[in-house]
């Protein structure tokens, strides 16, 4: 089999990487550009700052399912055509890498960490929930995203290397492609991680200011009272 056909499925699943959901979502909704406030990050948990719970959860659906897709069809479809393993890890880190670099977004994308679930729930169900479990015992202990967002991100690989044999079947290639996924999740989290030693990372669920929030709920300038308090945001 040709190189063609793994290089052509690769990019196109960079391509489904690179439709921001976050953005998009905040856009139907009526609500300002995640990239804009809180964290300045365009994933589930800054939308969630604007207050929309419903955003919030449809973003983190369509993140995770973007990066579970194309793996799963190239599982599942890409056997006869000569697409093995190697292509299915290829296929996971291209669209990891297109929501973290979106060609669609000026290469301004997220920090990963639905996308990259997604691509852990494709590649084996059992090593997506072992990842699941990880983060959400980290944010109801911790209250923060990011730290969850770490430590799943490191100990995911040793899960996946500690469960061959047993829930699945080793690959090498597939072992890489999580180990990059884990380094640059961890890359992306660098300014998080120095505001959660400085003590100034923002708690899951904290609300933002009114710029967040849907456009019409914004008071107008011309109702308000021209003493030199107008505290508007800068």
């Amino acid at each position: 089999m040709s190189i063609f056909l793994p290089v052509i499925v690769t990019f196109f699943a960079y391509l489904v990487g690179s439709l921001s959901f976050a953005v998009m979502v905040s856009r139907w909704m009526g609500l300002s550009d995640p990239r804009t406030f809180g964290s300045q990050n365009p994933g589930a948990t800054n939308v969630l700052r604007t207050g929309s719970k419903a955003a919030a959860v449809l973003t983190l659906m369509l993140d995770v399912a973007k990066g579970g897709l194309p793996v799963v069809l190239v599982k599942w479809l890409g056997q006869p055509y000569g697409l093995g393993d190697g292509t299915v890890a290829l296929v996971g880190l291209a669209v990891f890498l297109g929501h973290v670099y979106p060609v669609f977004f000026r290469f301004a994308g997220g920090k990963g960490v639905a996308t990259a679930l997604g691509v852990l729930l494709g590649t084996s169900v059992w090593l997506g929930l072992a990842t699941v479990l990880i983060w959400v015992v980290m944010a109801l202990v911790f209250r923060y995203s990011s730290l969850a967002a770490v430590c799943s991100a490191v100990l995911s690989p040793m899960v996946y290397v500690l469960g061959d044999g047993e829930l699945w079947i080793r690959n090498k290639s597939v072992t890489l492609s999580i180990a990059v996924m884990a380094l640059f999740l961890l890359y992306r989290h660098a300014p998080n991680i120095n505001r959660l030693i400085l003590g100034t990372e923002s708690c899951i669920g904290k609300k933002v200011t009114d710029s967040a929030k849907p456009s019409h709920h914004r008071p107008h300038r011309e109702h308000k009272p021209h003493s030199n308090h107008s505290g508007d945001a800068p």
